[in-house]
């Protein structure tokens, strides 16, 4: 039986993955599904840059801003609602458009999730504490004396990974990394995957993480890192961690000036946007002859060139 269709477009922060999923939604037929960790979160619109109520009603989207930042949205939650979001659009004759910068989420789709054990609540809490109390560096220490495979794949600053892979550990004497390697429970949606890449200049890139910024300074960041704060939420919450959220919290307490702020939440971006980058470039999100890629950013205001916007819907066109 045949696979319906679904277009992934991925790419670093700020490439213009929003603007060419709206475009093609409306083009096409499509409803887009964020695909994104951050714009998940429904106390975060401004500080990552999730789409306009605007931009929202010219074509239907999904999953942005829809789970609150007092709790961490999994990877199996978000793969469980792209699935039902996606078959959605096809009952209603639309193209499902995932969209997004987030590699274990397509990957979730694509390849499939790994079986993972349930966690006992004391030795997630021991997680958290040792977290809170000691650091994400000391912890990343920890794992690696007791489970080195898992902590050379993690960063001694990913709070968020390092408490789970220790909190897996604890719980069943074995490390993620070997849990992960038994290869995935769920295995692949059962879709048609289309892809396009978008994998602009870092030169580019760096002026579009700036201009956002300063964007998003105008739209009211400050104001939104003020009101995330008041929630007073355990400052280990992805939510809590999301870019410019650090940076301008140390405004608020007359640590940082704005401008040393700026800078900081600037550099951790593009640092960043390296790292997504690589990770496209080395984790495939469809077949090559399913995978377009366009080696530049597209604008925000989706103002395409006529031959780039011909290109992209040859590929569409093209028989899988």
């Amino acid at each position: 039986m045949e696979q319906p269709e679904a277009l992934l477009i991925a790419g670093p922060t700020a490439s213009g993955k929003s603007a060419l999923a709206l475009a093609l939604a409306r083009r096409l037929g499509g409803a887009v599904i964020n695909a994104d960790s951050m714009q998940v979160y429904r106390e975060l619109r401004v500080l990552t840059a999730r789409p306009t109520p605007d931009e929202e009603g010219r074509a239907p989207h999904a999953l942005y801003g829809v789970h609150p930042a007092a709790s961490a949205a999994s990877v199996a939650w978000w793969r469980a609602a792209a699935l039902a979001e996606m078959a959605k659009a096809r009952g209603a004759g639309l193209l499902p458009i995932l969209c997004g910068g987030t590699g274990l989420y397509f990957r979730s789709l694509t390849v499939g999730l790994s079986e993972m054990p349930a966690i006992p609540d004391p030795v997630r809490e021991e997680a958290r504490g040792l977290l809170a109390e000691e650091g994400p560096a000391a912890l990343h220490a920890r794992l690696l004396a007791a489970d080195p495979a898992s902590a050379a794949r993690l960063r001694p600053t990913d709070s968020q990974r390092l408490a789970r892979a220790w909190e897996v550990w604890r719980a069943t004497g074995r490390g993620i990394a070997a849990w992960q390697a038994d290869g995935p429970a769920t295995g692949p949606a059962p879709f048609a995957f289309r892809a396009i890449l978008i994998d602009p200049p870092r030169d580019a890139l760096r002026a579009a993480i700036g201009a956002r910024w300063d964007a998003m300074l105008r739209a009211g960041a400050m104001e939104e890192v003020r009101a995330l704060r008041a929630l007073g939420l355990d400052p280990a919450l992805p939510a809590m961690r999301a870019h410019g959220v650090p940076e301008l919290s140390a405004v608020l307490d007359g640590r940082l000036s704005p401008e040393e702020a700026g800078g900081r939440a600037t550099l951790a971006i593009g640092q960043y946007t390296k790292r997504q980058a690589t990770w496209f470039r080395h984790q495939p999100l469809a077949d090559p002859s399913r995978t377009h890629i366009i080696n530049a950013r597209i604008g925000g205001k989706a103002q395409f060139s006529e031959s780039q916007m011909g290109r992209i819907l040859s590929f569409m066109k093209m028989v899988g």
